[in-house]
Protein backbone atom coordinates (compact mmCIF):
# COMPACT_ATOMS: atom_id res chain seq x y z
CA UNK A 1 0.00 0.00 0.00
CA UNK A 2 1.20 3.43 -0.60
CA UNK A 3 0.64 6.89 1.95
CA UNK A 4 2.21 9.11 0.03
CA UNK A 5 -0.82 11.33 -1.05
CA UNK A 6 -4.20 10.15 0.62
CA UNK A 7 -6.97 11.98 -0.69
CA UNK A 8 -10.71 11.88 1.43
CA UNK A 9 -13.29 9.70 -0.17
CA UNK A 10 -15.68 12.26 -1.52
CA UNK A 11 -18.28 11.07 1.27
CA UNK A 12 -20.14 8.20 0.15
CA UNK A 13 -20.87 4.95 1.51
CA UNK A 14 -21.88 1.72 -0.60
CA UNK A 15 -25.20 0.38 0.41
CA UNK A 16 -26.50 -0.99 3.58
CA UNK A 17 -26.22 -4.92 3.69
CA UNK A 18 -28.67 -6.92 6.72
CA UNK A 19 -27.51 -9.33 9.15
CA UNK A 20 -29.23 -10.94 12.27
CA UNK A 21 -26.76 -10.66 15.95
CA UNK A 22 -29.16 -11.69 19.13
CA UNK A 23 -32.20 -11.62 17.28
CA UNK A 24 -31.77 -8.11 16.32
CA UNK A 25 -31.13 -6.69 12.49
CA UNK A 26 -28.03 -5.22 12.57
CA UNK A 27 -26.37 -3.01 9.14
CA UNK A 28 -22.98 -2.95 7.65
CA UNK A 29 -21.52 -1.40 4.75
CA UNK A 30 -18.92 -2.93 2.72
CA UNK A 31 -16.40 -2.60 -0.20
CA UNK A 32 -13.32 -4.11 -0.97
CA UNK A 33 -11.88 -7.37 -1.21
CA UNK A 34 -8.92 -8.75 0.76
CA UNK A 35 -8.49 -9.43 4.49
CA UNK A 36 -11.42 -8.21 6.65
CA UNK A 37 -11.03 -4.75 8.31
CA UNK A 38 -13.47 -3.99 10.63
CA UNK A 39 -14.80 -0.22 11.81
CA UNK A 40 -15.78 0.37 14.58
CA UNK A 41 -17.59 3.90 15.40
CA UNK A 42 -18.51 5.26 18.75
CA UNK A 43 -21.43 7.73 20.19
CA UNK A 44 -23.88 8.79 18.80
CA UNK A 45 -22.73 8.46 15.52
CA UNK A 46 -22.68 5.49 12.88
CA UNK A 47 -20.67 3.09 10.02
CA UNK A 48 -20.97 6.99 8.56
CA UNK A 49 -18.13 7.74 10.73
CA UNK A 50 -15.90 6.11 8.67
CA UNK A 51 -16.98 7.52 5.05
CA UNK A 52 -13.83 8.85 3.96
CA UNK A 53 -11.44 6.10 5.20
CA UNK A 54 -13.90 3.45 3.73
CA UNK A 55 -12.98 3.63 0.34
CA UNK A 56 -9.25 4.23 0.54
CA UNK A 57 -9.58 1.38 2.40
CA UNK A 58 -11.02 -0.94 0.16
CA UNK A 59 -8.43 -0.17 -2.30
CA UNK A 60 -6.23 -3.02 -0.93
CA UNK A 61 -8.93 -4.76 2.21
CA UNK A 62 -12.71 -5.74 2.51
CA UNK A 63 -13.32 -2.94 4.69
CA UNK A 64 -16.49 -3.89 7.01
CA UNK A 65 -18.46 -0.85 8.95
CA UNK A 66 -21.34 -1.98 10.76
CA UNK A 67 -24.31 0.45 12.55
CA UNK A 68 -23.48 -1.41 15.90
CA UNK A 69 -26.79 -2.35 17.39
CA UNK A 70 -29.15 0.70 18.60
CA UNK A 71 -27.16 2.93 16.42
CA UNK A 72 -27.73 4.05 12.41
CA UNK A 73 -30.29 1.97 10.45
CA UNK A 74 -29.48 -1.34 12.98
CA UNK A 75 -32.21 -2.16 15.34
CA UNK A 76 -32.93 -0.75 18.83
CA UNK A 77 -34.28 -3.39 20.93
CA UNK A 78 -35.34 -2.86 23.83
CA UNK A 79 -35.18 -6.67 25.23
CA UNK A 80 -30.85 -6.37 23.89
CA UNK A 81 -29.21 -5.85 27.03
CA UNK A 82 -26.07 -3.13 26.74
CA UNK A 83 -23.90 -3.45 29.68
CA UNK A 84 -20.35 -3.97 29.05
CA UNK A 85 -19.26 -7.72 29.37
CA UNK A 86 -22.64 -8.28 26.59
CA UNK A 87 -21.37 -5.70 24.65
CA UNK A 88 -18.14 -6.98 23.90
CA UNK A 89 -19.31 -9.99 23.67
CA UNK A 90 -21.73 -9.38 21.19
CA UNK A 91 -18.54 -8.46 18.21
CA UNK A 92 -17.71 -11.86 18.68
CA UNK A 93 -21.34 -13.04 17.71
CA UNK A 94 -21.28 -9.93 15.10
CA UNK A 95 -18.17 -11.68 13.75
CA UNK A 96 -19.22 -14.97 13.39
CA UNK A 97 -22.69 -13.54 11.29
CA UNK A 98 -20.57 -12.30 9.12
CA UNK A 99 -18.59 -15.24 8.36
CA UNK A 100 -15.31 -13.62 9.81
CA UNK A 101 -13.03 -15.73 12.24
CA UNK A 102 -10.35 -12.94 12.18
CA UNK A 103 -10.30 -9.30 10.88
CA UNK A 104 -8.22 -6.23 11.74
CA UNK A 105 -9.92 -4.30 13.85
CA UNK A 106 -10.10 -0.24 13.96
CA UNK A 107 -12.17 1.86 16.84
CA UNK A 108 -13.77 4.64 17.73
CA UNK A 109 -14.78 6.42 21.14
CA UNK A 110 -17.37 3.67 22.18
CA UNK A 111 -16.55 1.24 19.39
CA UNK A 112 -12.64 1.38 21.16
CA UNK A 113 -13.96 1.17 25.02
CA UNK A 114 -15.60 -2.75 23.49
CA UNK A 115 -12.95 -3.35 21.17
CA UNK A 116 -10.19 -2.88 24.09
CA UNK A 117 -12.31 -5.77 25.98
CA UNK A 118 -12.70 -7.79 23.02
CA UNK A 119 -8.94 -8.26 21.86
CA UNK A 120 -8.47 -8.93 25.67
CA UNK A 121 -10.88 -11.50 25.42
CA UNK A 122 -10.77 -13.09 22.50
CA UNK A 123 -7.00 -12.41 21.23
CA UNK A 124 -7.38 -15.11 18.63
CA UNK A 125 -9.84 -13.32 16.53
CA UNK A 126 -7.82 -9.81 16.46
CA UNK A 127 -5.29 -9.52 13.94
CA UNK A 128 -4.16 -6.20 14.25
CA UNK A 129 -5.79 -3.23 16.55
CA UNK A 130 -6.28 0.55 15.90
CA UNK A 131 -8.00 2.56 18.55
CA UNK A 132 -8.90 6.07 18.18
CA UNK A 133 -9.90 8.43 20.74
CA UNK A 134 -11.70 6.34 23.17
CA UNK A 135 -11.85 6.20 26.84
CA UNK A 136 -10.31 2.81 26.66
CA UNK A 137 -8.88 1.83 29.56
CA UNK A 138 -10.39 5.11 31.16
CA UNK A 139 -12.60 7.45 31.74
CA UNK A 140 -13.54 10.74 30.79
CA UNK A 141 -12.60 14.39 31.98
CA UNK A 142 -14.21 15.93 35.23
CA UNK A 143 -16.63 17.68 33.22
CA UNK A 144 -17.90 14.51 31.00
CA UNK A 145 -17.80 12.14 33.54
CA UNK A 146 -20.16 14.39 35.22
CA UNK A 147 -21.85 14.79 31.99
CA UNK A 148 -22.17 11.23 31.17
CA UNK A 149 -22.73 10.25 34.84
CA UNK A 150 -25.70 12.29 34.99
CA UNK A 151 -27.54 10.19 32.06
CA UNK A 152 -26.88 7.20 33.41
CA UNK A 153 -28.41 7.84 36.13
CA UNK A 154 -30.71 9.61 35.06
CA UNK A 155 -32.15 6.41 32.43
CA UNK A 156 -31.63 4.02 35.73
CA UNK A 157 -34.02 5.82 38.42
CA UNK A 158 -37.15 6.57 37.79
CA UNK A 159 -37.74 10.00 38.90
CA UNK A 160 -35.27 11.58 36.54
CA UNK A 161 -35.91 9.34 33.53
CA UNK A 162 -37.06 12.22 31.71
CA UNK A 163 -34.02 13.99 31.98
CA UNK A 164 -32.82 11.24 29.03
CA UNK A 165 -36.43 10.46 27.56
CA UNK A 166 -38.07 14.61 27.60
CA UNK A 167 -38.15 16.08 23.61
CA UNK A 168 -35.46 18.46 24.99
CA UNK A 169 -32.67 16.28 25.02
CA UNK A 170 -32.58 16.45 21.20
CA UNK A 171 -31.72 19.97 21.63
CA UNK A 172 -29.41 19.71 24.27
CA UNK A 173 -27.04 17.61 22.29
CA UNK A 174 -27.46 19.58 19.48
CA UNK A 175 -25.99 22.49 21.38
CA UNK A 176 -23.29 20.54 23.00
CA UNK A 177 -22.28 19.17 19.83
CA UNK A 178 -22.23 22.68 17.65
CA UNK A 179 -18.56 23.10 18.18
CA UNK A 180 -18.14 20.54 15.63
CA UNK A 181 -19.93 22.42 13.13
CA UNK A 182 -17.88 25.43 13.95
CA UNK A 183 -15.07 23.40 13.41
CA UNK A 184 -15.76 22.07 10.51
CA UNK A 185 -15.66 18.51 11.81
CA UNK A 186 -19.70 17.84 10.82
CA UNK A 187 -22.01 19.78 7.91
CA UNK A 188 -25.24 19.90 9.51
CA UNK A 189 -27.13 16.75 7.21
CA UNK A 190 -24.35 14.73 8.74
CA UNK A 191 -24.83 15.77 12.64
CA UNK A 192 -28.45 15.66 12.04
CA UNK A 193 -27.92 12.00 10.68
CA UNK A 194 -26.25 11.09 14.66
CA UNK A 195 -28.88 12.79 16.86
CA UNK A 196 -32.20 11.77 14.41
CA UNK A 197 -32.75 9.01 17.09
CA UNK A 198 -33.51 11.80 19.60
CA UNK A 199 -36.12 13.36 17.74
CA UNK A 200 -39.14 10.14 17.94
CA UNK A 201 -40.49 8.96 22.12
CA UNK A 202 -39.03 5.44 20.55
CA UNK A 203 -35.76 6.46 20.08
CA UNK A 204 -35.49 8.62 23.16
CA UNK A 205 -36.62 5.75 25.15
CA UNK A 206 -33.97 3.31 23.19
CA UNK A 207 -31.35 5.98 23.93
CA UNK A 208 -32.32 5.45 28.04
CA UNK A 209 -32.16 2.14 27.80
CA UNK A 210 -28.50 2.11 26.38
CA UNK A 211 -27.55 4.94 29.31
CA UNK A 212 -29.49 2.28 31.54
CA UNK A 213 -26.59 -0.31 30.88
CA UNK A 214 -23.79 1.83 30.76
CA UNK A 215 -21.07 3.03 33.05
CA UNK A 216 -18.76 5.68 33.23
CA UNK A 217 -16.16 4.27 35.99
CA UNK A 218 -13.15 2.65 35.29
CA UNK A 219 -12.41 -0.65 34.66
CA UNK A 220 -9.03 -1.44 36.22
CA UNK A 221 -9.12 -4.94 34.26
CA UNK A 222 -8.88 -3.23 31.18
CA UNK A 223 -5.58 -1.55 32.20
CA UNK A 224 -4.35 -4.12 34.24
CA UNK A 225 -4.32 -6.43 30.97
CA UNK A 226 -2.48 -4.29 28.16
CA UNK A 227 0.25 -5.85 28.02
CA UNK A 228 -1.05 -8.98 27.19
CA UNK A 229 -2.02 -7.52 23.79
CA UNK A 230 0.11 -9.05 21.36
CA UNK A 231 -0.91 -7.61 17.89
CA UNK A 232 0.36 -4.90 15.96
CA UNK A 233 -1.94 -1.97 17.20
CA UNK A 234 -1.45 2.02 16.55
CA UNK A 235 -2.80 4.44 18.68
CA UNK A 236 -4.49 7.19 16.24
CA UNK A 237 -5.46 10.79 18.15
CA UNK A 238 -6.63 13.87 17.98
CA UNK A 239 -5.22 15.73 20.63
CA UNK A 240 -7.51 18.13 20.97
CA UNK A 241 -10.26 16.21 22.63
CA UNK A 242 -12.10 18.34 25.61
CA UNK A 243 -13.66 14.78 26.64
CA UNK A 244 -11.10 12.07 26.91
CA UNK A 245 -7.61 13.08 27.65
CA UNK A 246 -4.34 12.82 25.47
CA UNK A 247 -2.45 11.17 28.19
CA UNK A 248 -5.42 7.64 27.36
CA UNK A 249 -3.49 8.13 24.20
CA UNK A 250 0.21 7.79 26.08
CA UNK A 251 -0.67 5.33 28.40
CA UNK A 252 -2.08 2.64 25.71
CA UNK A 253 1.21 3.15 23.50
CA UNK A 254 3.30 2.98 26.65
CA UNK A 255 1.81 -0.11 28.16
CA UNK A 256 0.47 -1.88 24.86
CA UNK A 257 3.67 -3.60 23.60
CA UNK A 258 5.67 -2.13 20.27
CA UNK A 259 1.91 0.10 19.90
CA UNK A 260 2.53 3.43 17.53
CA UNK A 261 1.46 6.54 18.46
CA UNK A 262 -0.30 8.67 16.01
CA UNK A 263 -0.76 12.18 17.53
CA UNK A 264 -3.81 14.59 14.99
CA UNK A 265 -4.03 17.88 15.56
CA UNK A 266 -7.88 17.35 15.69
CA UNK A 267 -10.75 17.15 17.94
CA UNK A 268 -12.66 14.05 19.23
CA UNK A 269 -14.55 12.99 15.76
CA UNK A 270 -11.26 12.95 13.72
CA UNK A 271 -11.99 10.62 10.83
CA UNK A 272 -13.99 13.36 9.90
CA UNK A 273 -12.40 16.55 10.99
CA UNK A 274 -8.98 15.10 9.46
CA UNK A 275 -10.09 12.42 7.02
CA UNK A 276 -6.89 12.29 5.27
CA UNK A 277 -4.52 12.10 7.91
CA UNK A 278 -6.42 9.37 9.65
CA UNK A 279 -6.72 7.37 6.91
CA UNK A 280 -2.96 7.29 6.14
CA UNK A 281 -2.22 6.16 9.46
CA UNK A 282 -4.92 3.66 8.90
CA UNK A 283 -2.67 2.33 5.90
CA UNK A 284 0.38 2.43 7.66
CA UNK A 285 -0.99 0.48 10.44
CA UNK A 286 -2.43 -1.95 7.82
CA UNK A 287 1.13 -2.39 6.43
CA UNK A 288 2.72 -3.37 9.47
CA UNK A 289 3.29 -7.04 9.66
CA UNK A 290 1.23 -9.24 11.96
CA UNK A 291 1.50 -12.74 13.79
CA UNK A 292 0.21 -15.46 11.80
Amino acid sequence: MTTDRIEPDAGRTPALQETTVDGARLCWAEAGNGDPVVLLHGWPESHRAWQHQIGPLSAERRVIAPDWLGWGASARDMSLSCDYDTEVDRIARMLDALGLDRADLACHDYGGFLGLGFVQRYPERVRRLAILNSRAHGTFTPLYRLLFGAFTVGARHRPTLPLVTAPPVYGVHRIGMARYLRNGTFDRAQLESYLEVLRSPAGRRWYAHFFAGYEVRVRPELGARLHEISCPTTIIWGTRDPAIPFRTAQELAQRIPDADLVPIDADHFLMEQRPGEVTAALLRWLDRPAAD
